[in-house]
């Protein structure tokens, strides 16, 4: 069963637009992870909320949920092409479609999130929404709201390094996440970039202009964990909005290097929408790991479980089983010496993700964890022999 998102923000399905802002603001800064030092269960809450007013702050996407559930609305089973939609900017975000084959992807930063069908809707950082919920309401960042320890501002993502393309990557590792920068909360980080971009002002007298969206726009990269050992080119065509309501298409090519972490973020600046106030979106992209079939990353490590039997965990002094890694190669791994326990873990030194840090060419280590195969059941002759040989 989908989310209910109107349950999460305490509000009927026919809440209004104030009444659903009005809604968030109040859960937002109840859950807010910096009012809930440590607690996963704000953290929790917070994501949670951001993803249900996301949805429902927008009226495509609060059709579609109505109509068909998170499921639906994940799942891409949105309205046809052609369908109606809002304008550019708000919290419409950037959406990915699968599109040709390999590496070559397809995103839009149009106003639509469900065009084709397909894709579906993916929830943007929670932090970023809330930052952009406050600056739409002409708050600047906490310092409007009172109550929150005297936040001075917020921050964006900092700690950029040099990327290809004309982008920049930075590992989540060396960068201040969320907020960033606090300025009156004891403990904070002053050193933090703003993420949104100075807005200029209308000259005295004048009307002011439309309020643009976000100035950057952030979606998943997903990335394979063999494409993150050896490395890869990710080619990714974006389409984006035009000031006169046209899509202009760019291919945009990433270098995922050996040893990027899941959180690392690769930046296009003025990629994206261009802007009513003159402005043009950055793209950001987030790489995330793809779950793989035999091992799992812890750092720079990587896991794998091996699964002996029972009458070798006792006995098999000396054997070996074969790994195949990542790049293909296959290597030898010794059991443990003695009785093999449940669990036991042998360590190869240098087998496991390259390192980035400090320009080596080190990797971690490959952990190979046995697991026991029980037999289901005994004969009756065989536990007594195991009774003679173990009692």
């Amino acid at each position: 069963m989908g989310a209910d998102y109107y349950k999460l923000l305490g509000i009927g399905r026919d809440a209004s637009e104030e009444e659903i802002k009005k809604a968030y603001k109040k859960m937002a800064l109840k859950w807010h992870p910096d009012r809930n030092s440590g607690s996963e269960e704000a953290s929790k809450k917070f994501k949670e909320i951001s993803e249900a007013f996301e949805v429902l702050s927008d009226k495509q996407k609060r059709t579609v949920y109505d109509q068909f559930g998170e499921e639906g609305l994940k799942g891409g089973g949105g309205p046809p092409p052609g369908a109606g939609a809002g304008p550019s900017g708000g919290f419409s975000g950037f959406s990915g479609f699968p599109g040709g084959g390999g590496n070559t992807f397809t995103f839009t930063s149009g106003p639509s999130e469900f065009g084709g069908g397909r894709g579906g809707f993916s929830p943007s950082d929670p932090n970023k929404v809330f930052e952009t919920f406050l600056s739409q309401m002409g708050m600047g960042g906490f310092g409007g709201l009172g109550g929150m320890g005297g936040i001075g501002g917020m921050s964006g993502m900092g700690g950029m390094r040099g990327g290809r393309s004309g982008a920049s990557a930075f590992d989540q590792d060396d960068s201040m996440n969320g907020f960033g920068s606090f300025g009156g909360m004891p403990g904070g980080m002053p050193n933090g970039r703003r993420n949104s971009r100075p807005q200029p002002q209308p000259p005295s007298g004048s009307t002011p202009s439309t309020p643009s969206g976000p100035s950057e726009i952030t979606r998943p990269l997903k990335v394979s964990l063999g494409d993150l050992y050896q490395g890869t080119t990710k080619r990714l065509k974006v389409g984006r909005r035009l000031l006169d309501g046209t899509m202009e298409d760019k291919v945009l090519e990433i270098d995922v290097l050996p040893g990027w972490k899941s959180g690392t973020k690769i930046r296009f600046p003025r990629a994206g929408n261009e802007q009513p106030n003159g402005e043009t979106q950055d793209l950001v992209f987030v790489v995330e790991d793809k779950p793989h079939e035999h091992f799992v990353r812890e750092g720079n490590d990587l896991v794998t479980h091996v699964k002996i039997p029972l009458v070798e965990a006792l006995t098999g002094d000396g054997s070996k089983r074969v790994v195949e890694l990542l790049d293909g190669r296959k290597v030898q791994v010794p059991l443990p010496g003695g009785v093999v326990k449940p669990g036991q873990e042998t360590r190869l030194p240098g087998e496991g993700m390259p390192i980035r840090k400090g320009g080596t060419n080190s990797k971690g280590d490959l952990l190979v964890k046995w697991e026991v195969a029980f037999p289901e059941r005994l004969t009756a002759a065989q536990k007594e022999g195991l009774k003679r040989v173990l009692g």
